[in-house]
């Protein structure tokens, strides 16, 4: 199956572990751009809205990844405890997901559903959980 991984920036060091396993298990794999410039070029999430503007804007992280997430059969949310938030889902990783339901993608969250404002639009758009299982894909 090809997967694109979707997450926030801060799961960047467990979405690389993720793609490592998937990509053990026969998938093939997708990541956001923004994994390589951290490594490669030291790339780190902005912290103000200009900066984040500023790096959207040379980068094109939003749109690239929506093409990136409609070349997929599936997405698969990288989505463990941040900002004492089990299940974390940040709003770009929203929106791919939304991207991902419009095109009729299998969406897979690696944890379940946090309890967040938009926890129902979450739901709604009926991902398969994992549990941490990569097996279960």
């Amino acid at each position: 199956m090809i997967i694109a991984l979707c997450g926030s920036l801060a799961f960047y060091k467990e979405m690389r572990l993720v793609e490592r396993d998937l990509l053990s298990l026969g998938h093939r794999v997708f990541v956001p751009k923004s994994l390589d410039l951290i490594e490669k070029e030291g790339f780190m999430k902005p912290k103000t809205v200009d900066e984040r503007l500023r790096a959207e804007e040379k980068y094109d992280f939003i749109r690239q990844h929506f093409s990136t997430i409609k070349k997929a059969d599936a997405i698969l949310v990288v989505n463990p405890e941040h900002r004492g938030i089990k299940g974390y889902i940040g709003g770009n990783t929203f929106l791919e997901m939304g991207v991902a339901f419009f095109l009729g993608k299998i969406i897979y969250l690696l944890y379940p559903i946090p309890k967040m404002d938009y926890e129902l639009e979450l739901a709604a758009m009926h991902p398969v959980i994992l549990d941490g299982n990569l097996h279960a894909l």
